[in-house]
This record gives C-alpha cells, sequence and structure tokens, in this order.
C-alpha cells in the first residue's frame, strides 16, 4: 500500500498552495518585528540589570569620593587649628619674655631705690639711725626629740617588714 502521506501527489479537491521562493517584505519585517519584540522582552532584563550595576558603581565612586573631600576637609581643619594655636604660643611666648625682661628690671636694685625714694619718699639710713642689738650666744634651737635612722641599704622587702613590724 503506497503511503500517501509522503507521496508527492496530492489527492485532495483544493490545489495545493505554492511557496514563492521569495518571502515578501511585510512577511519579513512581520518576522523581524516579531524576533525584535522576544529580544527586546529579554532586554529590559539584562538592560535593568546592567543599569542597575552602572547606578550602583556610580553611587560607590561617588561615596568614596565624598568620604575622601569628607576626610581631607577634617584634615584641613586640624591643620588651620593647630595653626592657630602655633600663632597663639609665638604670640604668648613673646609676651612671657617680655615680661621677663620687665621683672628683671624692676627687681634691679638701682630701680627699687628710685622707686621707694619717689613714690614712697623714703631715704638712706644715717648712722644716728642704726641701732645695734646684743644677743647672747645660747642656742635657741631645740634637738629632735625622735631618733630619725636613714638607712639606704635596705632592699624593699627589708623595708616592708619593718613598716609592719613598726621598726
Amino acid at each position: 500500500m503506497p503511503n500517501y502521506r509522503y507521496s508527492r501527489y496530492q489527492y485532495e479537491t483544493s490545489p495545493r498552495k505554492l511557496e514563492p521562493d521569495y518571502s515578501p517584505i511585510e512577511e519579513q519585517y512581520h518576522k523581524k518585528s516579531t524576533v525584535k519584540k522576544k529580544l527586546e522582552k529579554k532586554k529590559p532584563k539584562r538592560q535593568l540589570k546592567s543599569q542597575v550595576k552602572v547606578v550602583a558603581y556610580v553611587f560607590l565612586i561617588f561615596a568614596s569620593l565624598f568620604v575622601i573631600s569628607y576626610r581631607n576637609s577634617l584634615i584641613n581643619e586640624s591643620f588651620n587649628e593647630n595653626e592657630k594655636l602655633k600663632s597663639n604660643l609665638a604670640a604668648i611666648e613673646k609676651d612671657n619674655e617680655q615680661l621677663k625682661v620687665n621683672l628683671e628690671n624692676s627687681l634691679n636694685l638701682n630701680n627699687i631705690e628710685k622707686t621707694a625714694e619717689k613714690k614712697l619718699g623714703m631715704q638712706k639710713l644715717d648712722n644716728s639711725q642704726k641701732v645695734y642689738v646684743n644677743l647672747d650666744k645660747k642656742d635657741y634651737v631645740e634637738p629632735a626629740s625622735e631618733k630619725v635612722v636613714i638607712d639606704d641599704n635596705e632592699n624593699w622587702f627589708q623595708k616592708i617588714l619593718n613598716t609592719i613590724l613598726g621598726k
């Protein structure tokens, strides 16, 4: 029995449709558009992932640059504060030196005598104003009633024992 399914002949009543050797432009466009639609459906997921990656990288770069600039501003502020403190220290040291010079000048005996004579109206002593006092040669210092023993040759353990035992 012949296999009608695979034979070249067609025994139907309707004529067979012939396919042209070329595909019409509309069909090609239609096929391309369906392919594009399929690709476009897949593409947004890929694009979305790549866009998220790009945004994440941009954010990381921005954050790192922000941290670096913030750290540099803190370093700059600390440097400026340090410079202010150094200039204040230099001014205070200068004032301190000036005060030392003024103090040395004011402690000069000639300046003291001049100030005493001018401001206080003081005068130098005359021989008539001097009074001599005779003191006995007796020693007025009382001797110590307790015995003080200093022994540097003791080690730390002996010192602790002497402290505990009350020696």
